[in-house]
């Protein structure tokens, strides 16, 4: 059993955007229903959440009462708060570090440009940390982090859940029996309404091509280790709907041009991510696709259609994914523990007991999940994608490593 600290209490967490039920399709949220499923599972301990705003604890817990515990029969959603004031208090997480036991588990959902500096924190108190993606937005941090687990026997983790999703995996081992790598290309978007949601940080902080590329570059740098590796990246944008809606300058859509180099023949390749935050309403809320090609073959992976799709007269034409999430109770339980969302989470909780409880070395999961060590080179692309977008010039890989 393992307490866990999650610091940031937004949709992904708790599924309320700010303080009203997410209209997206993460509306119960992810991370909070998977800790008190755990709970209950016995694999969790004590859980903690914490944000910056007190004035949230009352909307959060009868959220958790109303969608929660009204939905699913026996599911415990008691949880420790911080701040402890009503107030606002942009270190709140400090003091709840504080009282976590040695070799916890700490969960990260806040914005990107934070994740560095609370990371850091994470690790020097002692605990095992999952931060969502992108992990940092330099080499430099990312290195840094690797040091830091690496010296203190702790495991650092990527939430890049898709790592995790049956199809995406298969896919992977597929690809790398496709022999020497030639293209690929990816998509992933999310429509206007989760851009008014991350208004805060969006074009501040951040950037798209960060919070959505990330995931399709992980899955091509996971087929390629060994394989190929990146030479330099050059970043397109399209800009002017973003800006309508928030009033800031922000890129709408972010394409990323990758060339590689093969390993073993030292043949070019090259790869096109694309990431957009401006996508009409649709039957997802978000396109997720692929497509791959390899010296013996190609693969092509819709991840947002499964051929699963329904219509009812109060909603639109909807493609659900319940591989990712499966909200829909079954005998008043909740019975999503088999989606990938879900998995993520365990996957990380489970190598944390298995760490500090068994004699496995942290190279052990090396090879088995998104850790820091293995995701270098997701981190190094995005960087130099930014640097290509802001100099407008190509930019070469080993400028950031």
């Amino acid at each position: 059993m393992i307490d866990v600290l999650v610091i940031g209490t937004g949709e992904y967490v708790t599924g309320l955007s700010p303080s009203k039920k997410s209209s997206s399709d993460k509306d119960l949220g992810v991370v909070a229903l998977t800790l008190f499923d755990l709970r209950k599972e016995g694999l969790v301990g004590n859980i903690t959440l914490c944000g910056r705003d007190g004035n949230r604890l009352e909307s959060i817990k009868r959220h958790f009462k109303n969608n929660l515990e009204d939905k699913y029969t026996d599911l415990d959603t008691s949880f420790e708060f911080y701040p402890k004031e009503a107030c606002i208090d942009e270190l709140a997480y400090r003091q709840a570090l504080k009282q976590m036991p040695s070799k916890s588990a700490v969960i990260i959902f806040t914005p990107d440009d934070t994740h560095f500096k609370i990371a850091k924190e994470v690790l020097e108190h002692e605990h095992n940390v999952l931060v969502a993606k992108p992990l940092v937005k330099t080499v430099a941090e990312h290195s840094e982090l690797i040091r830091m687990v690496k010296s203190r026997n702790l495991l650092g983790m990527v939430e890049l859940h898709k790592r995790f999703d049956p199809i995406y995996q298969d896919a992977i081992a597929r690809a790398r029996e496709l022999g020497e790598f030639s293209f690929m290309n990816s998509y992933m978007s999310q429509p206007k309404s989760q851009l008014l949601t991350f208004r805060q940080w969006a074009g501040q902080s951040s950037d798209i091509s960060y919070y959505l590329n990330s995931h399709h570059i992980d899955i091509l740098c996971t087929i390629l280790t060994g394989k190929a590796d990146p030479i330099s990246v050059y970043a397109s944008k399209s800009v002017g709907v973003g800006k309508q809606l928030i009033e800031r300058e922000l890129e709408d859509t972010l394409s990323l041009m990758v060339q590689w180099q093969n390993q073993r023949s030292f043949t070019e390749a090259h790869s096109i991510h694309t990431s957009s935050w401006i996508a009409p309403p649709s039957d997802v809320h978000s396109q997720q696709r692929f497509f791959y090609m390899g010296e013996r073959g190609e693969i092509t992976v819709d991840q947002a259609h499964r051929g699963y799709s329904m219509a009812t007269d109060e909603s639109k034409l909807l493609s659900p994914n319940p591989l990712f999430m499966r909200y829909t109770p079954q005998n008043n339980q909740f019975v999503g523990q088999n989606g990938y969302g879900y998995q993520s989470i365990k996957n990380f909780l489970v190598a944390c007991h298995q760490l500090h409880t068994t004699s496995s070395p942290i190279s052990y999961f090396e090879d088995r999940l998104p850790t820091f060590s293995n995701t270098l080179n997701v981190t190094a692309i995005l960087q130099a994608g930014r640097i290509s977008l802001d100099d407008k010039r190509v930019v070469l890989i080993e400028e950031v490593l």
